[in-house]
């Protein structure tokens, strides 16, 4: 790597590094006044909502509402606010300022949001339950107009979720009913021909508040950047809130979504886009699929979230949900795959084959999750003690085709990717549907003691049991049992230091597309340390944690067909990582972060430096408050997969600027500000991913 292309992420480290001291002395900032709404919002929602940048309280790392800065690993909070400022229209945007994140691995792809957490695939969840099983055919995007936050806690989680990957959980937060009256409505226009009108109404029902409410809903008609594939929602999630006492409630959560698009995925070669080609360059708008081609999803849950408080030592929590997906996919797109080094079946260097990909699937899941938590003292140590009982169902019938070129025994015809020319087309019958289906059970012990003043230890044990099956084959039964330690000094002048430990298990589902075989149990294990610091009396931190890696039956793409995964051997991550969020100055707040990362070649390839940097500053004009404006550096350096070029290191840059006056709110956002076409991944197996080009996005929120 080029010397100036190590500028900019050592810069910004280094700027951690001396920010940090001189943080300590800076005078305190004038604090927020205490959020008036400000209320306990059961299981994963932390009390309060979060104003700003900065999250004080994460529930994700150890499932009770614990200060991020006694927590022994690192997590990062996304908050709603920092959402709005971002225009984030998904979630892999939400993150694209998320330490330890690679947000866009895969570029724009319409079917899913694909992050990395260091370099490894992270499991999703909503509220503190898994929402994604398998690959993307079995689940649905989760919009971020109906979160409230978004937590990412790095590294293994196992021992808390048994469903946690070795990269760690991005646990999403669902908006929920408040005690007090909010609503608005709002509109977006945008590139592509978007058009959105969104609403989100929340209060109490009755005038004791016993019983409250809140309804979000979203109507989006949309196209993309690639031709011929839409990007269209219509959804609505409810919830209602019962509480009839101080210590009680019982929370119900309601959605329905369902989305019409198609794959912006097209698996263009290398050449004409990161190699020449004597026809010049393939533009990102271009589709060589065939019209009506679509990836069409149908999504509903319904669920609870139950809390009951015995005493002031006491707590009882269950959170349940049962949802159906069922998605409907029908897709051309090229195939460089048979001769990544020459893909092309004319001597011009503009003709090559396709393949085409067809399914339906139709997947069911259940999860329920129920703990108690203790408080008491043994001699001169607290103790918070949590003991808890989950199991997860998931169950898919799913239905494929697969059609290729005429040369290898298919009927596809070949397409001219320069002047493409879209013939008709009728796709083969599917076959016979496969039933799959996995259960899970796990008990887990958690103990966060506090010992005298400063020490804290985090500790804890689970044991899991989970059966895989497949018609027609006998059950493949697996456990495992996972740990996690973690030791810290808090408060040692602002700073605390750790240490942790901490173990991940994960039956995977599904089958190689292929073989038929049935995928093996993903299992890790990884050391962290790291310290955090919060200068006090401010709104502020700033974590850097390094850590080392190893886990096993990875899934990785299969480089000979793109609709399947392989599962690899044993493989190693090392890496680094800086974080500084909050509030700088009383009207400035900022997010940046700054990821080194080294991990083996048989993993999916990632680039070893990211940094990125978000700043926010409100201000006036002629006396008039309101105003504020946003920019954003993002920063990835080059990496490659042999046999393909490398893939280029990239700067892109966001901004943002907003005027609230009275009820009203103005905004206009815009990401990858110079349109600059760049390349997400380019893979060993002969394709490549473009990243998102630019978008403007103008929004206005009428709040009454």
């Amino acid at each position: 790597m080029s010397r100036s292309h190590l500028q900019a992420p050592l810069a910004l480290a280094i700027a951690f590094s001396l920010s940090a001291p001189a943080l300590a002395a800076a005078p305190a900032e004038a604090a927020d006044a205490p959020d008036p709404q400000a209320t306990n919002l059961d299981h994963v929602v932390v009390q309060g909502q979060a104003t700003g940048y900065k999250a004080a309280n994460a529930t994700t790392a150890t499932k009770t509402d614990t200060p991020i800065g006694e927590t022994p690993q690192a997590i990062t909070v996304v908050t709603g606010e920092q959402m709005r400022d971002q225009g984030a229209q998904n979630v892999q945007d939400a993150l694209n300022y998320a330490a330890g994140v690679r947000s866009d691995a895969y570029g724009l792809d319409s079917r899913g949001d694909w992050t990395l957490i260091r370099g490894s695939d992270p499991t999703e969840y909503l509220d503190g339950l898994r929402s994604a099983y398998n690959y993307y055919t079995s689940t649905t995007r989760t919009d971020p107009y109906m979160l409230e936050r978004i937590e990412v806690l790095r590294g293994p989680s196992s021992m808390l979720f048994g469903q946690g990957s070795t990269a760690g959980v991005i646990n999403l937060v669902s908006k929920r009913p408040q005690a007090q009256t909010q609503r608005e409505i709002g509109v977006q226009v945008g590139s592509f021909d978007r058009s959105q009108i969104n609403a989100d109404f929340t209060g109490p029902l009755t005038a004791d508040g016993t019983w409250l409410y809140r309804l979000v809903a979203l109507y989006r008609d949309s196209d993309t950047q690639v031709d011929h594939v839409n990007d269209d929602r219509r959804l609505i999630a409810p919830s209602l809130t019962w509480r009839p006492s101080e210590d009680t409630s019982l929370t119900f959560l309601l959605r329905w979504q369902q989305d019409r698009t198609g794959s912006t995925s097209q698996f263009f070669q290398w050449s004409g886009l990161i190699s020449p080609n004597p026809n010049g360059r393939i533009p990102a708008s271009r589709f060589i699929g065939n019209p009506g081609d679509h990836y069409d999803t149908d999504h509903s849950s319904a669920g609870w979230l139950f809390e009951h408080r015995f005493n002031e030592n006491w707590i009882l929590r269950q959170s349940f949900r049962a949802s159906r997906n069922e998605v409907d996919y029908v897709t051309v797109y090229a195939d460089p795959f048979s001769n990544p080094l020459n893909p092309f079946i004319d001597p011009q260097q503009r003709v090559i084959n396709r393949e085409g990909w067809f399914a339906h699937n139709e997947a069911r899941m259940q999860n329920i999750d129920q703990h108690v938590e203790g408080h008491f003292g043994t001699g001169p140590v607290k103790h918070q003690m949590l003991l808890g009982l989950d199991a997860q169902r998931f169950k898919q019938s799913e239905a494929q085709s697969f059609d290729g070129s005429p040369e290898r025994g298919g009927t596809l015809p070949p397409i001219d990717v320069f002047n493409p020319v879209y013939v008709p087309y009728t796709p083969p019958p599917l076959g016979a549907a496969v039933n799959t289906s996995q259960r899970q059970i796990g008990l887990y012990l958690q103990d966060q003691m506090h010992i005298g003043e400063h020490w804290i230890v985090v500790a804890g044990l689970r044991h899991d049991r989970a059966k895989s099956g497949k018609v027609g084959a006998p059950d493949e039964k697996s456990s495992a049992t996972t740990k996690r330690l973690g030791v810290m000094f808090h408060d040692w002048a602002g700073w605390s230091p750790y240490v942790s430990y901490s173990e991940s298990f994960t039956p995977v589902a599904g089958t190689n597309a292929i073989s038929g075989a049935r995928y093996k149990p993903q299992k890790g294990e990884q050391v962290e340390a790291g310290v955090k610091f919060e200068p006090a009396g401010r709104e502020l931190s700033f974590t850097a944690a390094t850590y080392e890696l190893r886990e096993e039956n990875r899934l990785v793409a299969d480089p000979s067909n793109p609709n399947n995964n392989l599962q690899v051997g044993k493989t190693k991550v090392n890496g680094l990582e800086l974080e500084l969020t909050g509030k700088l100055t009383s009207s400035f707040e900022i997010t940046a972060h700054y990821n080194y990362l080294d991990n083996d070649k048989q993993l999916t390839p990632a680039p070893r430096h990211q940094a990125a940097v978000w700043g926010k500053q409100r201000f006036s004009i002629g006396g008039h408050d309101g105003f504020a404006a946003g920019l954003g550096v993002r920063y990835f350096s080059d990496f490659v997969e042999p046999p393909s070029p490398t893939t280029p290191s990239v700067v892109l840059g966001d901004a943002m600027v907003s005027y609230d006056v009275g009820a009203w709110r103005w905004a206009l956002n815009v990401t990858n500000l110079t349109d600059k076409r760049y390349f997400s991944y380019c893979g060993g197996r002969g394709d490549c991913w473009f990243g998102a080009r630019r978008n403007i996005g103008l929004s206005a929120t009428f709040t009454f």
